[in-house]
């Protein structure tokens, strides 16, 4: 057996014992967090050293944010974790329940995944996140970060193992994979034999990767080109606080947004006062011509402009003649994840909301909002834009499956 497969085959065995794990799942992630707090100096120490690797990379600015581990965003994970443990456990609902014609009583339960894989690149938190919602979904979990981020994960990942061990529970519910090289996402792809599901987290490159070569079921999430779009009745200044926020204040996350449209008939009055506002930043606006007359200091925008997640303080900016001329480019270039409208049109606003096809859409409020915590929803494992299975923010209700249970008195058929 290969090393991944020897994995496979420990989280089936651990899988077994988290499908009835009850209370004691809580008690793991309580656990969990407070060894997250208790050795955030090791933790620390491991993140200094994959930031110094990246900086002599050549890493940018942007992803450098995402590397990035402090003593708040520490805290931040183990405020994570505690919130998964304090929600409603995922795992024997009824989801529904009737007695059939024949007398037969069929109940529809919830149950867990089994073995969930997830594939992510430079961002250390999604450890634990990860970590943190499969056990609770009563999944156990194989990791596989990136390179630059091994040194952070595995201290991330050792920390939650004994905690997780310290509960009783089996320390191989959560395991990371050591070997970074392409060949080890590319074996895990295959692993149907160990795999339930395989959820990739990172760019449009990763998830491209995954979705087209995986022979594990996969969930498309996170590739967020998103838009906001001025309408001709919209709040100037209100438009451009929301676009501010949805741009800059944290571009390399995926709900960011890459491209805002403005309607002709408030382009001159309103692209001054946005860029303006952006300048704080020191945003590179890119341009369509009519952008570029109104805004000297905006480049000239490309094709590939529009189709782009930059990640980045750069943002393409389009002027459009009407709400249906800005809908058919949202058509054109989204990747489904997090639309905008800002608007004090009512009308406006039901159209956007009913023809754009995006899991998430906006009116009059920042693309930032689309996140399980801060929708409400508790915490996630990344954003869906897919449309089967599970969409949007993925809870922990999106981490399971469910059966049918048939209690009978003889019946036969």
């Amino acid at each position: 057996m290969t090393e991944l497969q020897k994995m496979g085959a420990a989280a089936q065995k651990a899988a077994a014992v988290l499908r009835t794990a009850g209370e004691k799942k809580r008690t793991a992630l309580n656990a969990a967090a407070a060894a997250l707090r208790a050795r955030q100096a090791e933790i620390l120490a491991a993140n200094e050293e994959d930031l110094k690797a990246a900086k002599e990379n050549g890493m940018s600015e942007a992803m450098l944010d995402r590397l990035a581990l402090t003593p708040a965003r520490i805290e931040g994970m183990a405020k994570g974790v505690e919130d998964v443990s304090v929600q409603r456990d995922p795992v024997g609902r009824i989801l529904s329940g009737e007695t059939n014609p024949k007398g037969l009583k069929v109940e529809k339960i919830t149950v867990p995944m089994g073995v969930i894989g997830i594939i992510y690149e430079a961002r250390p938190n999604v450890t634990s996140d990860a970590a943190a919602l499969c056990l609770m979904a009563g999944s156990a979990v194989i990791l596989r970060g990136g390179k630059e981020a091994f040194r952070s994960n595995n201290a991330i990942a050792e920390v939650l193992r004994d905690a997780i061990e310290s509960a009783d529970l089996p320390r191989d519910s959560v395991q990371l994979v050591q070997d970074t090289s392409r060949a080890s996402s590319v074996e895990l792809m295959g692993m149907t034999e160990y795999l339930d599901l395989l959820i990739p987290r990172g760019g449009a490159g990763l998830i491209r990767a995954v979705v087209e070569n995986a022979k594990v079921p996969v969930i498309e999430t996170g590739v967020g080109n998103c838009h906001v779009y001025v309408d001709k009745d919209a709040d100037i200044e209100m438009a451009a606080n929301i676009i501010f926020n949805a741009k800059t204040s944290r571009p390399s996350v995926c709900n960011a947004i890459e491209t805002i449209l403005v309607h002709k008939d408030i382009a001159e009055a309103a692209l001054p006062v946005i860029s303006n506002k952006l300048k704080e930043k020191n945003v590179e606006l890119r341009g369509d011509k009519r952008t570029c007359e109104l805004l000297p200091e905006a480049k000239p925008a490309t094709e590939a402009d529009w189709a782009t997640e930059y990640l980045d303080y750069i943002l393409a900016v389009r002027v459009v003649d009407s709400l249906d001329a800005a809908i058919a480019h949202i058509a054109q270039y989204s990747t489904g994840h997090s639309e905008c409208i800002v608007t004090e049109n009512l009308r406006a606003a039901e159209r956007f909301t009913a023809q754009v096809d995006a899991a998430a859409v906006y009116v009059n409020a920042s693309t930032r909002f689309t996140d399980g915590g801060e929708l409400g929803l508790g915490a996630e494992i990344g954003i869906s834009t897919q449309k089967l299975h599970a969409r949007g923010p993925m809870g922990l209700n999106e981490l399971v499956s469910y059966k049918f249970i048939i209690r009978g008195d003889g019946q036969i058929r």
